[in-house]
């Protein structure tokens, strides 16, 4: 009984609160595609190309959050509403393609599916209560996950370091992924 309780409350979570476990599927995912991975050379070196892209975009986002005190509509936010989802998705096709592992990417198709787009209007509605107007007007003019060319004559912003490790702890997660790619090049 005890078990069927444990299970059903994991697939309850699963459909009705899976920001739960949104990035420890995500860490699931690259630990495993990593350790299982049998890489071929070029599909490695264009995998590590946007595994770098990113990490380079998630470090980018996490060094212009605000995180519920003020609306980011500078730096990477002035291109696309959720960059360190579009991070996240540069990080699973290349560590996708970086493994050589034929199953990694439709596992991380399905990931996508099952957590993001529940993730991003969550975070949407929440940054509309949050900022109301502004956040209507951002939202007009910036998708949420397929950048504009262009800021919009937006502000640069400036990007903290200090604000990127105390936000998401960005650059030892930029280290840990850069530890698995490694990982994956010894393979090689």
């Amino acid at each position: 009984m005890i078990k069927d309780v444990g299970a059903k409350r994991l697939f309850e979570d699963i459909k009705h609160r899976r920001d739960r476990y949104r990035q420890f599927i995500g860490i699931a995912f690259i630990i495993l595609v990593s350790a299982a991975g049998a890489p071929k050379a070029v599909l490695f070196w264009f995998g590590t190309f946007f595994v770098f892209l990113g990490a380079a975009t998630r470090l980018w986002a996490s060094g212009h959050i605000k995180k519920n005190k003020a609306l980011a509509t500078d730096g990477p936010y002035a291109y696309v509403r959720h960059p360190l989802y579009v991070g996240n998705i540069l990080l699973g096709i290349g560590f996708s393609l970086a493994s050589g592992l034929w199953w990694s990417a439709p596992l991380f198709v399905a990931i996508l599916l099952v957590f993001y787009s529940q993730a991003i209007k969550y975070e949407d509605a929440k940054l509309h209560r949050l900022f109301g107007e502004d956040w209507e007007k951002w939202q007009a003019n910036t998708r949420a996950l397929i950048p504009r060319f262009n800021s919009g004559g937006g502000p640069a912003g400036e990007w903290s370091f200090t604000q990127s490790l105390r936000q998401n702890g960005e650059p030892i997660i930029a280290l840990i992924l850069l530890l698995c790619l490694y990982y994956l090049f010894i393979k090689l």
